[in-house]
């Protein structure tokens, strides 16, 4: 533990101070959203974003403009993805998942945290047209699983928090491979090759030295554009560019370092309120009650209450059993069940997975009553996570 440096630190605090903000504004957007407003703020989000360069828009996907929920959920969520491939690449290289017996933990808590929860939505909706929503309960929440860890205060084990905070990260790459994988759209080889021949030449670019940022970010820019009109979701661009800035030794003088240390601020107090506003604004109907006949909505559900603490309690207890890997000192099983729990908080990633699952054209029902069963979920698993680690630390 003693490799906890200070932006891992600062990444922490971060985290708890985001969750807070991230609930407020979940809040304010669903009340604006019930409200005499409702149709000016649902209309807001619905503004065209215009970057005009002559007859050429540079937020346009396939000659048609953004609306403003758009670019939130297509451009400024690649930064998030590029802060989240910085911070595992930097696991990677020299954090938790360097040591590859002590990644093993993670990585299979993770792996178990996302199958499990696929498998039962998959059980509920086999067969039907909600099938595709099966990545929607595999994400866990950085922001708001930290958030409500920390409110537990220093009885928390470092061990604990670490652990909690790589699950997440790899989850989060997971759920962008699913992404990449299964929610790509009338692929364009066209527009695809020429993003990935400008991931290339950025890669050279890394491999010559150049250690200037500005190449970088220019390429990552322009990839994007070409990422959106590729049918791939342009957030894994941010994914992509992570894992060609210069890494180096990891330093504070590293781009990589610097990069990172310069997206936490504007991701963690703007991108991801700013998310949360544009994508809670959820219209809750006089008969909600009736989503807990809904198929799709029973798979979100257990899949993130109860096949999330399955999924990672099983995993790692398998991983410890067969001796691949062990559980810190600091942490016993009891600690590793309520984490699971907390680990059945989606919200960002799993409403990002439901306007890619659903067609908003075709089923805006789908996704309206998806993201307010994730946001109760989410509140139930944070409920029971925070309720029985504060009942674990009472008897210790």
């Amino acid at each position: 533990m003693n490799k906890i440096n200070r932006l891992f630190k600062e990444f922490l605090e971060n985290e708890k101070t985001t969750g807070i903000i991230l609930i407020f504004c979940t809040i304010f957007s669903l009340i604006l959203a019930n409200s005499a407003f409702q149709i000016p703020y649902l209309q807001f989000w619905e503004t065209p974003i215009q970057l005009q360069f002559g007859s050429f828009n540079f937020f346009s996907h396939h000659g048609e403009p953004l609306d403003l929920a758009t670019f939130i959920n297509d451009a400024l969520m690649a930064v998030f993805f590029l802060m989240i491939g910085l911070e595992l690449n930097r696991e990677i290289h020299i954090g938790e998942l360097s040591d590859l017996k002590q990644a093993l933990l993670p990585i299979f808590g993770a792996l178990g945290g996302m199958l499990v929860p696929a498998a039962i939505y998959v059980w509920f909706n086999y067969g039907t047209e909600t099938l595709s929503g099966a990545g929607i309960p595999m994400a866990t929440d950085i922001a708001f699983a930290l958030g409500i860890l920390s409110l537990l205060g220093n009885k928390v084990p470092l061990a604990l928090r670490v652990f909690l905070t790589a699950l997440a990260v790899i989850d989060d790459l997971g759920a962008i491979l699913v992404i990449a994988v299964f929610y790509t759209k009338d692929l364009s080889l066209f527009s695809l090759g020429i993003a990935l021949a400008i991931w290339l030449i950025l890669l050279i670019l890394n491999k010559l030295k150049v250690k200037s940022l500005i190449p970088y970010i220019l390429g990552g820019i322009t990839m994007w554009y070409f990422m959106l009109n590729s049918g791939v979701h342009a957030t894994i661009t941010g994914v992509l560019l992570a894992f060609i800035i210069p890494f180096g030794n990891g330093g504070k003088d590293t781009k990589s370092y610097q990069l990172l240390a310069m997206l936490h601020h504007p991701v963690s107090f703007i991108i991801l309120p700013v998310f949360a506003l544009a994508n809670t604004a959820i219209i809750i109907d006089s008969d909600f009650q009736n989503l807990f006949n809904q198929n799709y909505s029973m798979g979100i559900f257990w899949g993130l209450l109860v096949g999330k603490p399955l999924g990672i309690f099983l995993f790692t207890f398998l991983t410890c059993a067969i001796k691949l890997c062990k559980l810190p000192s600091e942490i016993d099983w009891k600690q590793m069940t309520g984490v699971g729990c907390l680990g059945g908080i989606g919200f960002t990633m799993s409403i990002f997975i439901v306007l890619l699952a659903f067609d908003p054209a075709t089923h805006p029902d789908y996704i309206n009553n998806s993201k307010f069963m994730i946001l109760v979920t989410s509140l139930c698993s944070a409920i029971v996570g925070y309720s029985y680690l504060s009942f674990v630390y009472r008897k210790k």
